[in-house]
């Protein structure tokens, strides 16, 4: 399909830039709108320690009321190592009924769609799993510069009691 059939769309989801009256909230997740380099770890599915290269993309959509991501680990899937990988996407939005982000995060190769509530924490952001069929789950950001960020997934065995980290990606702003 040629690409410039594919402009009428990318042109009625982009955003020029965060929405008037919710630039303050919408600053949370569009401090990071750019594109960034990643470095991901974690374990194979053999419990072997890998590395590999990624990228993750934000941009402001839907009129700037939203962030959307897109990551890609590894960037070449010969990267692998076993590691699954994930090429998907997040659509965030700052909810002032609630007053916190709304996530869902899509991932068509895995088949796996989650959504989470999102919010400022002492340390970055944290958003946590609202996905009742899994076990829980909650993202961070920390160590939030302008150039640079860490993510760290977590997973709880006890229904959220402790977490125990299982990736994290180190992002450098491109």
């Amino acid at each position: 399909m040629p690409a410039d059939t594919e402009a009428p769309l990318i042109a009625a989801l982009h955003g020029p830039g965060p929405y008037g009256s919710l630039a303050d909230e919408l600053a949370l997740f569009g401090q990071f709108v750019g594109a960034w380099d990643l470095e991901w770890r974690g374990q194979d599915r053999d419990g072997k320690d890998v590395v590999v290269p990624g990228e993750v993309v934000f941009g402001w959509v839907l009129d700037g009321r939203a962030v959307q991501d897109v990551w890609r680990v590894p960037l070449d899937p010969a990267d692998a190592h076993g590691m699954g990988g994930f090429h998907g996407t997040t659509i965030r939005f700052y909810d002032p009924k609630i007053s916190a982000w709304r996530s869902t995060w899509i991932n068509p190769p895995s088949g796996r769609v989650s959504r989470f509530i999102g919010r400022a924490d002492a340390d970055g952001i944290v958003l946590e799993m609202l996905d009742e069929d899994r076990a829980p789950e909650r993202w961070r950001f920390r160590d939030i510069t302008p150039t640079s960020f860490r993510w760290v997934g977590e997973v709880s065995t006890d229904g959220g009691k402790t977490w125990i980290q299982d990736e994290e990606m180190l992002a450098r702003r491109r």
